[in-house]
């Protein structure tokens, strides 16, 4: 069975990755779809809008076959981790092909990208060195520096998001030996971060996030965006635990966080650095909400994003010691979910799978794992006690979800 694989967070599952899906498999000429997933926290920053196992349901809904759980240690990353981690999962798992949404749309284009960049690796390097003594941010540095050096035609922006994941799977690839065939669809209509709707059928998963947190209780502005499937499980997720995951609902536990600790306590969190912890600590105290917090933390240099996910690594409290396993593969495949024809899939190839399949939590002591079980206990804290509870208790109880 050819097997062709994607990276997503489906943050929620919308009528673009429907296209996607679609578009893939005929591209790839394959059988059956391989989602690797982000868990319950995501590459932004974010807590996810409803947990891991509705949206590996809404997944498979859509036409995914196998869905599989990025690790915490990768799921929470700059675009570089996250791309290792998760293409390594997909040639571990035996994907022929991988393909993603890029605004570039040619992969030629995107290869010939990674390739003139290994080419010019120490002049670009040593650009983003000066960019960054500058005060600009990481990213703007990158932007910077490319713009130094791409003086010849068809090498792609990369100033645009997807363009970046692009071309950071692409070079996992390549420094990874794999494979993989990479390829790539041209996203349709709606942009990464659009907070609007831009067409009748087609909305950006940021749009939707914001038509949804605008209004609970009605959010049928959302229903011609996304599958039936998707529609009826965001109302099923809201029945069941009685709102969505937003960084609102985590405020007051972060904020404790800051301010129990101290300077030398946070310096040892994940990516916490060059002093940051005393400006978090000091806008934590007169700070109501969280946007209010992220406002008056965010620089220049420190751009929201990255802000965003050194709250998450204080929140769950990931200290630096914690991500110092490989950060270059993972270490297991944690399935959420599988059709039938998954099922079909993973009972013919797994044992030549090049990475341990994990479906019960009880079958795998390593510790690799226990980030992610932080980062589902800590998630469970953004509703209510007893309904958290349950939501902690499916991490340890809930099988990979199967439609036939």
């Amino acid at each position: 069975m050819k097997a062709v694989g994607v990276i997503v967070e489906y943050n929620p599952f919308h009528n673009g990755h429907a296209y996607h899906l679609q578009a893939a498999k005929e591209i790839a000429e394959a059988d059956l779809t391989i989602a690797v997933m982000s868990g319950n926290f995501l590459q932004r920053g974010e807590p996810a809008l409803v947990s891991k196992w509705y949206r590996a349901k809404m997944a498979l809904l859509g036409g995914v076959d196998i869905v599989l759980e990025l690790p915490y240690q990768f799921a929470t990353q700059k675009a570089e981790t996250f791309a290792n981690g998760a293409v390594s999962m997909l040639d571990a798992i035996g994907c022929q092909s991988l393909c993603f949404g890029s605004e570039s749309g040619d992969i030629s284009t995107i290869i010939k990208t990674v390739n003139y960049l290994e080419e010019h690796k120490e002049q670009y390097d040593e650009s983003i060195k000066m960019n960054i003594k500058t005060g600009v941010s990481f990213p703007k540095a990158l932007s910077l520096s490319f713009q130094s050096l791409s003086s010849i035609e068809n090498i792609m922006s990369l100033e645009k998001p997807n363009n970046i994941l692009g071309f950071h799977y692409v070079k996992a690839i390549q420094q990874q030996q794999s494979s993989i065939i990479p390829l790539t669809v041209k996203r349709k209509n709606a942009d990464y971060h659009d907070e609007h709707f831009a067409t009748e059928t087609i909305a950006s998963a940021t749009s939707i996030r914001k038509a949804l947190f605008a209004s609970e209780e009605n959010n049928s502005a959302i229903e011609q965006y996304v599958p039936a499937s998707t529609y009826i499980l965001l109302k099923e997720y809201l029945n069941e635990y009685g709102n969505f995951h937003g960084w609102e609902n985590y405020w007051d536990l972060l904020r404790f966080r800051l301010l129990h600790s101290n300077p030398a306590e946070l310096r040892d969190i994940y990516e916490v650095e060059e002093g940051i912890e005393n400006r978090l600590m000091a806008a934590a105290i007169d700070s109501f909400t969280f946007k209010e917090f992220m406002e008056k933390v965010k620089t220049k240099r420190y751009t929201w994003t990255r802000i965003q996910r050194i709250c998450v690594h204080i929140l769950t409290n990931t200290k630096k010691e914690d991500m110092g396993v490989s950060l270059e593969k993972a270490a297991y495949l944690r399935l959420l979910g599988m059709t039938t024809r998954g099922k079909d899939y993973l009972n013919k190839n797994k044992s030549h799978f090049k990475l341990p399949l994990i479906s019960k939590l009880s079958a795998y002591k390593e510790n690799d794992i226990s980030l992610d079980i932080k980062a589902s206990r800590v998630y469970s804290l953004g509703i209510g006690k007893q309904k958290g509870i349950n939501l902690l208790h499916q991490e340890y109880k809930q099988p990979p979800i199967f439609i036939k």
